[in-house]
């Protein structure tokens, strides 16, 4: 096994040895000086080598495979390249900077991902030579005969550990079964659990393992805490979003909170928008170009829905509710303080946080400083049950009127970090389990 740790490495895109039409794209596209894991991985997918990816989000991997695939790709022989990604928006954003890349080459690129109509889908399949697409919808055309992986050289994982939290494994092993043994595999991952060593293990030939570091930039970013009583969250996160300046994202732990934090958040004149597995695809990719384009200050997110979404402007990350794990928190803050810029990632922490943040602090490379509770003014956090017409963007993202309360807020155990509150009963904590576990099976299915 070799490995190949990133590190500074300047390179121009005119030294590697790329055909003159990418070159030609790149310089379009304003860029000039590959980035770490470009400058590190082209010559390896380049060599014929199978590859492994580690780095952070934002580092410019799909120019990183994209473009020593596009390199050696034939108009007119079928598929040779499938690109599997966990969301529809990674989809797209893959499809079009491919596009992009190959905007002087006669190459088709196909999307294929849920939320559409399959029609047309399949007659792009008819002529493309890469297909960019999520492993549900993939699976859909493979099933129909759609779809001829036959004549695949390159199998690409882009966000690997995401599909995985997914429930994506299966689908993908049964993709692996249709692409030829003689191809090339790679796979990219911010973090690297059991199940995905294990398909490295037993699909890929003696990869090649690029690495960079998984700590944020602590010159850059800048991480806070506070922590509150459960009825100062919202009125906080209010406080400090009119109080700084910039692009806003704040992570909420279901698709039900998104849309009560973003309606609540317009009664208080703050311009947000919602973005989950509930909205239509039109209606995501609508979101994403408002926030791209700073006509919207503040974006809504879940994890699943703001993973791999190419916005590079946001200044501010919020967690409203606090991540599961410590790959998960780099993850968020990971989405601000890119490219040299400067950025703040704030956790508005309770009481049912206490042991989720224990374990983040766990990890010594995370430092979050605690921040004074500010002086804010009240405001009621209206729940949906409140409300007889309050309504969600769409009936499979809608709200559940029985429960209007998420699971986060169960008081749980410990004091380390502050208060407690025993007001949640406990047959409203198992109306939130049952309602938690349909909108895991949902975003799951959407997620097709």
């Amino acid at each position: 096994m070799i490995k190949i740790l990133l590190g500074e490495n300047k390179m121009k895109f005119e030294e590697l040895n790329l055909r003159p039409e990418l070159h030609k794209a790149v310089q379009r596209m304003g860029f000039t000086e590959a980035t770490e894991i470009q400058a590190k991985c082209i010559p390896v997918v380049l060599s014929g080598k199978d590859m492994v990816g580690q780095s952070q989000t934002g580092s410019g991997k799909t120019a990183a495979f994209g473009l020593p695939i596009l390199n050696s790709i034939e108009t007119g022989h079928g598929v040779q390249a499938i690109i599997l990604t966990p969301t529809r928006e990674l989809c797209v954003q893959v499809h079009d900077i491919m596009r992009q890349m190959a905007q002087f080459m006669k190459i088709r690129i196909a999307s294929v991902y849920g939320g559409v109509g399959i029609g047309p889908q399949i007659d792009e399949l008819r002529r493309a030579e890469i297909v960019v697409g999520t492993p549900g919808r993939v699976m859909d055309h493979l099933e129909r005969r759609t779809l001829d992986l036959s004549k695949t050289k390159y199998f690409v994982l882009d966000e690997a550990d995401r599909m995985l939290e997914m429930g994506f494994i299966d689908d993908i092993k049964l993709i692996l079964k249709s692409v030829p043994k003689e191809r090339q595999s790679l796979l990219f991952s911010a973090t690297m659990p059991a199940p995905i060593k294990t398909i490295v293990n037993h699909n890929f030939k003696n990869p090649v393992y690029i690495t960079g570091q998984a700590q944020v930039d602590t010159r850059l970013l800048k991480q806070l805490y506070y922590n509150l009583n459960p009825n100062e969250k919202f009125a906080v996160l209010v406080h400090l979003i009119k109080e700084k300046q910039g692009i806003t994202l704040i992570f909420c732990a279901t698709r039900h909170e998104v849309d009560l934090v973003t309606e609540n958040l317009k009664k208080q004149f703050v311009k947000a928008v919602a973005i989950h597995g509930g909205l239509t695809q039109s209606k995501r990719l609508h979101v994403v170009d408002l926030i791209k384009n700073e006509k919207v200050q503040v974006l809504v997110a879940t994890d699943v829905a703001a993973r791999g979404l190419d916005i590079r402007n946001i200044t501010h990350v919020f967690n409203y509710d606090l991540p599961k794990t410590p790959e998960d928190y780099t993850h968020r803050i990971g989405r601000t303080a890119r490219a040299g810029d400067a950025g703040e990632a704030i956790t508005l922490l309770t009481h049912a946080d206490y042991d989720n943040f224990s374990k983040i602090l766990a990890n010594r490379s995370i430092k979050i400083t605690r921040m004074e509770t500010p002086k804010y003014v009240p405001i009621k956090f209206e729940r949906a049950q409140q409300r007889s017409n309050f309504r969600g963007p769409s009936s499979r993202g809608g709200f559940n009127r029985s429960s209007g309360t998420r699971s986060s807020d169960r008081p749980s155990s410990g004091g380390r970090f502050g208060r407690s509150d025993s007001r949640t009963s406990s047959a409203r904590t198992g109306r939130n389990e049952t309602t938690q576990g349909r909108q895991d099976r949902r975003a799951r299915r959407d997620r097709r």
